[in-house]
């Protein structure tokens, strides 16, 4: 379905009768990053996915201020208000992940309980945000000058991803296909706007969020391991799951372990709390 919220057509899909629960895809994906998962998941829960601004079938507008933290969380919240649905858990995963932080820390009422999957709660160093902000703003121009497709080549070959390298060819090519999607004007306002840099650090608000909060990354990808670790300190309720043998992608690396966590870690974690 398509949710238009102060002018923006947001896609949306919903399924199940469960508990609510709100699906954040990361940067470069979709909603379609849930299909593998949803059949299952919506046995449980009311699943809401929805592509981001500037991706998938939602709109990319030209003005960068539709794509702050501040302005997509505030439409995250008004969709939920036109579905119907009060309170949600929320699922993210990094670009998402950081999204799904602010949207808990900003709107608690709203969000019952996390899964943050690879996110960081942003940078604390002005020197380290303005040197992100930076980086993000020239690889901007370079997907605008350059295109999606030279952009996604480009993008699977960063260091974050090399533990994908040998994934089969069905999964690569599902995840190539779902970047080649998207529009140039899109990702580059994505980054411009709610980058890591752009984002305010969330670090020291971590502690007001008193609902429970499953933090999962893969042991390749110690980054996020480090920052997960970091996290738990200051949340009063929380969990890491470790998935042994993947990188930053675990719902692609081990997606029958990621469906489990979900679908009965979360589940249960939430139910004994």
């Amino acid at each position: 379905m398509i949710i238009n919220v102060h002018g923006i057509d947001y896609a949306v899909e919903v399924k199940g009768e469960g508990d609510p629960l709100l699906l954040l895809h990361g940067f470069t994906g979709s909603k379609k990053t849930w299909a593998p998962f949803t059949s299952q998941w919506s046995k449980r829960y009311k699943t809401i996915a929805i592509d981001i601004i500037g991706h998938g079938e939602t709109a990319s507008p030209e003005d960068v201020a539709y794509y702050s933290m501040e302005s997509v969380a505030r439409s995250l919240n008004e969709i939920l208000q036109t579905l119907g649905i009060e309170q949600t858990h929320l699922l993210g995963y990094s670009m998402g992940g950081r999204l799904a932080l602010y949207f808990a820390l900003h709107y608690p009422r709203v969000v019952m309980n996390l899964i943050l999957e690879s996110a960081s709660p942003g940078l604390t160093s002005p020197v380290e945000r303005n040197t992100r902000i930076e980086n993000d703003h020239r690889l901007a121009e370079r997907i605008i000058s350059e295109g999606v497709g030279a952009f996604v080549a480009y993008w699977e070959k960063i260091p974050l991803f090399a533990t994908q390298e040998n994934l089969p060819e069905h999964v690569t090519s599902a995840i190539r296909k779902e970047r080649l999607d998207q529009k140039a004007i899109g990702l580059a306002n994505s980054l411009r706007g709610m980058g890591t840099g752009q984002q305010p650090s969330l670090w020291e608000a971590l502690p007001t969020f008193r609902h429970s909060v499953l933090m999962v990354v893969g042991a390749r990808d110690q980054k996020f391991v480090n920052i997960a670790e970091r996290m738990k300190q200051c949340f009063e309720k929380s969990k890491i799951i470790v998935v042994p043998h993947v990188g930053h992608a675990v719902h692609v690396e081990d997606s029958i372990k990621f469906a489990k966590i979900v679908y009965e870690d979360f589940y249960h974690m939430i139910e004994n709390h």
